[in-house]
């Protein structure tokens, strides 16, 4: 005799979720479950939503940020922003804890990502070329390296440094007290960050 399952747009479901970061079989399983109890319009405006990030967010060409096909990014078209002063971080998703700690209103670059040879992750997988051309063609006074302090954030920040060696104009540096070892940028709280963009050294 055939075991009872869920109905297959059900089981899909939880298939689906299952591909999420840090969803596992029984978190999909609970989730898809409360979407289906919970009627149709949770699950219609979740649909919705998932379609509109599909069809309209895009990543920023310049900065790596997110964006919007209508609209671009926030970041690099508001005229408001400092214009001699680049931050570079590993993730797109780095510049918000950033901003909300409202002590820097420069621009940003994002990696999409770090060196890290154990991954077989190296500079020609991240966004180098891109960092390249906008200091090649900018007017940056500056650029504080906000990376990760565990082994992948120093390597890659290592990298960079001799990257911008290079480019003698510009002066390099890194957030200093207030991140932990071993901590990212996504753990830190604003007050944090702001420490460590007021006491950032010059990186060596």
């Amino acid at each position: 005799m055939a075991s009872i399952d869920y109905p297959i747009p059900v089981r899909h479901l939880i298939t689906l979720l299952k591909q999420l970061p840090g969803i596992g079989p029984k978190s999909a399983e609970r989730i898809a479950v409360w979407l289906v109890q919970h009627g149709t319009d949770t699950g219609i405006g979740l649909s919705h939503a998932l379609a509109a990030i599909a069809e309209d967010i895009i990543e920023c060409r310049v900065c790596g940020f997110f964006a919007t096909q209508a609209e671009g990014c926030a970041i690099c078209h508001s005229s408001a922003r400092e214009n001699d002063v680049l931050c570079i971080v590993e993730q797109p998703t780095d510049i918000l804890p950033l901003e909300r700690s409202g002590a820097f209103r420069g621009h940003y670059h994002s990696l999409r990502g770090r060196i890290s040879p154990l991954d077989n992750i190296g500079p020609d997988d991240l966004r180098i070329d891109e960092l390249t051309l906008r200091l090649t063609k900018g007017s940056f006074q500056e650029v504080i390296l906000a990376l990760s302090s565990d082994v992948e954030g120093e390597a890659t920040a290592h990298f960079l440094v001799d990257l911008l060696s290079a480019f003698p104009r510009i002066k390099v540096s890194r957030l200093a007290q207030g991140l932990p070892a071993g901590g990212g940028l996504h753990s830190a709280d604003e007050l944090t960050l702001l420490r460590a963009l007021q006491g950032r050294v010059t990186a060596s």
